[in-house]
C-alpha cells in the first residue's frame, strides 16, 4: 500500500513525453554500437558496413517494437489516451499527420509479424525486421543465403543487442503512476 503512495503520479501527457524522448534518446546513443556490431559480426562473410547514420529503419522499426509492447501492456482509457498522445507527438517529430502516422506504424507491425512467423515475440521482430530492413541476407554464407533467414548464431546476438531498446514498463510503473 505504501508503495502506490509513494509513487510520483503522472498525467497521460508526462508519460508520453517521457517515452518518446526516452526512446529517441536510446536510439540516437545506440545506433552506431548497433550498426557497428552488425558491421563487425563474424557470421558475415563479408561486412554489411551499415552507415551509422542509416538510422530510420532502426529508428520505425525501435518505436513500432515499442508501440506494440505498449497496446499489449496498457488498457483502459488512460492508457488509450497515452498511446494517442504518442502517435500525436511521433507525428509532429516525422512532419506528418497523425493518421499518416498510425499507418506507417501498421505497415510496420504487419511487417514484422510477417517476418517473424510463427513467433509472436516483439523482440525477436525487432531482430528479424533489422535483419531484413537492413539487406543482411546477402551477406550470409550460402547455406543461409540460400533459406533467406538469419543464422540463428546471428539473430541471438543481434537479440541480446536490441533488447535494451525496449521500454521498461515494469520500472517505470514501480516509480510512476498515471
Amino acid at each position: 500500500m505504501f508503495s502506490s503512495i509513494l509513487k510520483k503520479k503522472l498525467n497521460e501527457d508526462q508519460v508520453s513525453n517521457i517515452f518518446i524522448n526516452g526512446i529517441f534518446d536510446v536510439i540516437d546513443r545506440g545506433f552506431e554500437l548497433v550498426a557497428g556490431a552488425i558491421n563487425e559480426d563474424p557470421c558475415f562473410i563479408s561486412s554489411p558496413s551499415i552507415d551509422h547514420k542509416n538510422v530510420n529503419e532502426f529508428a520505425l522499426i525501435v518505436i513500432t517494437g515499442n508501440i506494440i509492447e505498449m497496446e499489449r501492456l496498457f488498457d483502459g482509457q488512460s492508457g488509450t489516451r497515452v498511446i494517442n498522445l504518442v502517435y500525436d507527438k511521433l507525428a509532429s517529430v516525422y512532419k506528418m499527420e497523425e493518421l499518416e502516422m498510425r499507418q506507417l506504424i501498421q505497415d510496420y507491425k504487419s511487417y514484422m509479424k510477417r517476418v517473424n512467423i510463427p513467433s509472436k515475440t516483439t523482440l525477436y521482430a525487432m531482430s528479424k525486421a533489422v535483419f531484413h530492413k537492413y539487406g543482411l541476407n546477402e551477406y550470409q554464407d550460402d547455406y543461409f543465403k540460400r533459406m533467406n533467414t538469419p543464422n540463428p548464431v546471428f539473430l541471438k546476438r543481434i537479440d541480446e543487442l536490441i533488447a535494451p531498446f525496449l521500454w521498461n514498463w515494469e520500472a517505470f510503473f514501480k516509480k510512476y503512476r498515471i
